[in-house]
């Protein structure tokens, strides 16, 4: 029986982002150094098919550090922590391995700098999320103000207009908040933001490369974990940039053929924490079912590369 023809556009960059790939070696590397069991706090990024990988190999999962025994190292996500975490590591004389994204890290500093100058930060964010817990953290209770919407920014309650800054979460949708960060600046004129950007390169560049592909195709799929922000971001920006469907697929068994019958063009693209495999099972499942032509839609090339702790190195 003939296939039907498909084009599927695949977005370039796509799935890992120096930080996760940083993440992921460091608890490979702690396993290679210590040995199993690794306790890591909080998965180590979003992603199943990755934490069941490091699972196998003898990493153990847990939510608080209460949950880790002294005697054996832990590992803190991608996401950061609360400077709570390290400091209760400390006080039981744990040996740890911050995992934090340098670029997360930096969100941090900037807030811990904003703090030492009196202002007052406002964190445009998704309550509940590990890096927004993290961040608000960085600082005493009351000094981080959460805000997710431009209606949010109405009804928030400062300690003095004057004295504010504000930072965001790392894994936003680029143009929700940009009107979020201009109802700000409305409200608070005098509100002083970051030297740079916030929302990280990877998230920025592969909600570019998605608002390219998006309009190519009848239907677009984003390999990625319901709770990884920056992939449901790309299924948002995918829809409004023009897709008719957009679909988050954690595997190709979660992909809804019925939904896609009589298409004749597909984009696909992945969130920061799905590794490229995943990727080409979702085109494998595809090519046994149409008769495929790939095609790049390549938005920006990505070198970035962030070095593992020192403890974890081997001496050259």
């Amino acid at each position: 029986m003939t296939k039907p023809p498909l084009t599927i556009h695949l977005a370039a960059p796509r799935g890992f982002c120096a930080g996760v790939d940083r993440a992921i070696k460091i608890v490979e590397m702690a396993l290679e150094k210590w040995g199993a069991p690794v306790y890591v706090r909080h998965e180590i990024v979003h992603n199943k098919f990755v934490v069941d990988d490091l699972r196998a190999k003898g990493a153990v999962f847990v939510e608080e550090l209460d949950e880790c025994p002294v005697d054996r190292p832990v590992i803190f996500s991608a996401h950061g922590v609360p400077r709570a975490v390290p400091a209760e590591a400390a006080r039981r004389e744990m040996v740890y391995v911050d995992a934090t994204c340098p670029l997360v890290s930096k969100v941090h500093i900037e807030a811990a700098r904003h703090h030492e100058n009196g202002l007052q930060l406002i964190m445009i964010g998704h309550a509940g999320h590990p890096e927004t817990i993290g961040t608000m953290g960085q600082l005493p209770e009351g000094e981080v103000l959460l805000v997710e919407t431009v209606e949010d920014v109405a009804t928030v309650e400062v300690r003095d207009p004057d004295r504010l800054a504000f930072v965001t979460q790392t894994t936003l949708s680029v143009d929700d908040t940009a009107d979020v960060v201009a109802a700000l600046k409305a409200r608070f004129p005098t509100i002083v933001g970051p030297h740079k950007e916030d929302i990280c390169y990877a998230t920025t560049n592969r909600q570019e490369a998605v608002k390219a592909m998006a309009p190519k195709a009848d239907a677009m799929l984003v390999v990625g974990a319901p709770n990884s922000s920056n992939s449901r971001r790309l299924v948002e920006v995918g829809a409004r940039a023009g897709c008719a469907y957009a679909q988050l697929v954690q595997r190709a068994s979660d992909i809804d053929w019925r939904a896609l019958q009589g298409i004749a063009s597909l984009g696909i693209t992945a969130g920061a924490s799905a590794p490229e495999l995943l990727v080409n099972e979702v085109i494998d499942a595809f090519r046994d079912r149409y008769d495929v032509t790939v095609e790049l839609v390549e938005t920006a090339k990505e070198n970035v590369e962030f070095k593992v702790p020192r403890v974890l190195r081997v001496p050259a």
